[in-house]
Parts: C-alpha cells; sequence; structure tokens
C-alpha cells in the first residue's frame, strides 16, 4: 500500500459486520487509513484484534482481516464509534464521539446484540458522557443489550499486553456465553 493510496482513504467510510442478534458487537473508534483502504476493519498489521480475539477463545483459529465476514458465525460483528477514517483517532472531535454514540445507540437498538464491547475505554468515555468508565462492564445498557469497555488493541496501546488483553477480551466471551 502506498502513501498515496493510504491518504486517498482519508474520510471513508467502510460497511459494518453486522447481523440481527449477535452475541457481541465490537465496536472500534474509527477506521484507520489501512482498514479504509482495504475495506477490512482492524486491517492494521500491528493492530492486535486478530490475534486477540483467538486468543481469548473468540474464534477458533486467528482470522485474517479479509475473513472479516467469517465473525457472523460466531455471533460476532464489527463497527465503530464514528464511521470516516482518519490516520489517527484524535483527529475525530468531541463533537463526533457524540454524534457517533448516539448513531451506535440506534444501530445497538435495532440489532439488539447480547453485548456490544467498545474497544477503547476513552471513546466509550466520550461517546456516553461517561467520564469515569473503566474497563469492564458498565452499569449503562441500550435496551437489553449490556456493554462492556474493552482495551483498545492497537499496538499504540502499550499498557496492554497481547496476553492481559486476551484475558480482558476473555471475560467478554465468558459472559456472552451465559445467556
Amino acid at each position: 500500500m502506498t502513501p498515496e493510496e493510504l491518504l486517498a482513504a482519508r474520510d471513508r467510510v467502510i460497511p459494518d459486520v453486522v447481523a440481527g442478534g449477535l452475541r457481541v458487537l465490537f465496536c472500534g473508534i474509527n477506521p484507520g487509513l489501512m482498514s479504509a483502504a482495504t475495506g477490512h476493519h482492524f486491517a492494521r498489521p500491528g493492530n492486535r484484534f486478530w490475534p486477540v480475539l483467538h486468543r481469548s477463545g473468540f474464534t477458533p483459529r486467528q482470522l485474517r482481516p479479509e475473513e472479516q465476514d467469517e465473525l457472523l458465525s460466531y455471533g460476532l460483528g464489527i463497527t465503530n464509534v464514528v464511521a470516516r477514517a482518519s490516520a489517527r483517532a484524535d483527529e475525530l472531535s468531541a463533537e463526533e464521539f457524540q454524534e457517533g454514540g448516539r448513531l451506535l445507540t440506534e444501530r445497538v437498538q435495532r440489532l439488539r446484540p447480547q453485548w456490544l464491547a467498545v474497544v477503547g475505554v476513552t471513546a466509550y468515555r466520550t461517546a456516553f458522557g461517561e467520564r469515569k468508565a473503566r474497563i469492564g462492564p458498565q452499569e449503562r445498557m441500550i435496551g437489553d443489550t449490556r456493554i462492556w469497555a474493552l482495551p483498545n488493541p492497537s499496538g499504540l496501546n502499550a499498557h496492554w499486553t497481547l496476553e492481559t488483553m486476551a484475558e480482558e477480551y476473555g471475560r467478554v466471551r465468558a459472559a456472552s456465553e451465559k445467556r
């Protein structure tokens, strides 16, 4: 992928991977340029989403970004708080996050997943006005859908290792299997 191709992907929107009644709907912050250029969620090579999903037991093998549609067969899906692609999440305004939270709420009400797993506690805080939210299950619900704030799998999130992230994602998996 050339730098020009990546830059041309700025502000693109990629389709969600969703269906009604999912066990877990994972919600990223917004697509990065690599995701927008390829049309696949969490496509940047350093992103740990796909390895963490496998290590936490959600998938029997590590899927590649281009296999994202297989998630539906496991009762999983992907969406984003903000639909437009950017090079960095800090390029998004608080207003975009708040509007994204409103649109995400509508999407969740329509799709009715058991769990909404927001991958990025800061994005969750901003989108839903929950300034003191921490990683883990949240008090807030959207209809019957429970919410869990997860660590961001970006390679830039050095506070979480692959192993500790897989443990936290595994907690969501275990909770989603209880229903």
